[in-house]
């Protein structure tokens, strides 16, 4: 079982001819409306990847909010654990240029209203794989990290968008993920050089995950380190590719696989989503990701 406590947004998607500046407007010629969110595109990923997710986050009674849970609940996740609070639903306007390249500027609105209670003790045993990231609130995530280590959960902490935690819960967490900014930043708080190996032997307990896009990404764990390369695709859109990255490599953790096969599996999945428009919708299933590989 796989619990994903973390953000669920809708999305508009802008596909301009360049991501603007700051003071510029750059026409585009029409807009995406998708589900997203960091929380609930990983959520997706493992689902879509075979996984049973359990989602716990928070959406406006707004007009957003039923949008945003369409693709969740079109994969087969428990919504149980979601709740209905009296704010906006977070909504992100993404921009996209013809490169692929993205950027961002999210409203949290109810996804700051999440909390870490919204899961019961019950569900981290030690069959469970609770995935983390960084857009609801950060006590709240620790407080749940410190719990799910007690409980003997497999934890996955995505540190995106980097912001602070304390160094105890980075240090509870099983499996750490950050792209090539995100690592960067958490180096500097450490005291560190931003490598994979650095990263891990600094921090001690968990397994450190570098993504770098088309570098790959460098994996470190207490005994082992690597390079992963990247699968080469002609990258349409960026936007969700890290999630799904995230998303499926926690289901192979889930059924028992090495961090190795994990990451593998998971880097051609993001590689497929970066191979499609959109964010949530882009995240291929299991059956795709398996004839991908095969055809690589």
């Amino acid at each position: 079982m796989i619990i994903v406590f973390g953000s669920i947004n809708l999305d508009l998607i802008f596909s301009l001819p360049k991501i603007p500046a700051a003071g510029e407007t750059v026409l585009g010629p029409a807009t995406r409306i998708e589900p997203g969110g960091k929380g609930a595109n990983q959520a997706v990923a493992a689902a879509r990847d075979g996984a049973a997710v359990l989602m716990a986050g928070a959406v406006g009674g707004d007009a957003l909010g039923a949008g945003a849970l369409v693709l969740l609940r079109d994969s087969g996740v428990d919504l149980d654990r979601v709740a209905r609070v009296d704010a906006s639903t977070g909504c992100a306007a993404i921009t996209v240029d013809p490169a692929g390249n993205n950027a961002i500027a999210v409203g949290s609105g109810a996804n700051l209203l999440a909390r870490a209670a919204q899961i019961e003790d019950a569900v981290l045993g030690s069959g469970a794989t609770l995935v983390l990231q960084m857009e609801v609130s950060a006590a709240e995530t620790a407080a749940l990290i410190e719990r799910a280590r007690g409980s003997g959960a497999r934890i996955v902490l995505n540190l995106a968008p980097a912001a602070p935690l304390p160094e105890a819960a980075l240090r509870a967490v099983d499996v750490l993920v950050v792209n090539a900014s995100e690592g960067a930043w958490l180096a500097a708080q450490l005291g560190c050089d931003a490598s994979a190996e650095s990263l891990q032997r600094r921090l001690g307990g968990p397994a450190v995950v570098v993504t770098r896009g088309e570098a790959g990404a460098e994996i470190a764990e207490p005994d082992a380190a690597w390079h992963e390369p990247a699968v080469p695709v002609k990258a349409l859109d960026t936007t969700a590719a890290g999630d799904c990255f995230v998303g499926v490599m926690a289901q192979r953790l889930d059924q028992g696989r090495s961090l190795r096969e994990a990451v593998h599996r998971a880097g051609a999945a993001a590689a497929l989503c970066c191979t499609r428009r959109g964010s949530q919708g882009s995240i291929p299933g299991q059956a795709e990701t398996d004839a991908f590989i095969a055809g690589g």
